[in-house]
């Protein structure tokens, strides 16, 4: 077993053995309206709310590339002569 996986496991175990040690109701206010939630449901929601946030904020934007103008930039495109000295001689 790798280093990586035993971090994974001890850490699901540390965060299951967390969440078994709350399961206990609580009052929770929302807006106008108070509910009784379990504070393991609590837990899991603002989890999986904050995970969905991360990715969300760290998505990679799509870039986007103009390769004609990259490519014309580097060959300049108003230069008709493109042969090169050794290309002329072959010719030649």
């Amino acid at each position: 077993m790798s280093i990586k996986t035993i971090v994974i496991v001890i850490i699901a175990v540390l965060l299951t053995i967390v969440l078994m040690q709350n399961t206990d109701e609580v009052y929770f206010k929302f807006l106008f309206a108070t509910f009784r939630v379990s504070k393991l449901m609590m837990m899991l929601v603002v989890a999986v709310t904050g995970f969905i946030l991360g990715l969300i904020v760290a998505w990679p934007k799509k870039q986007k590339f103009d390769i004609e103008g990259y490519h014309d930039a580097m060959h300049k495109k108003d230069d008709t002569d493109t042969l090169s000295d050794e290309d002329r001689e072959y010719i030649s």
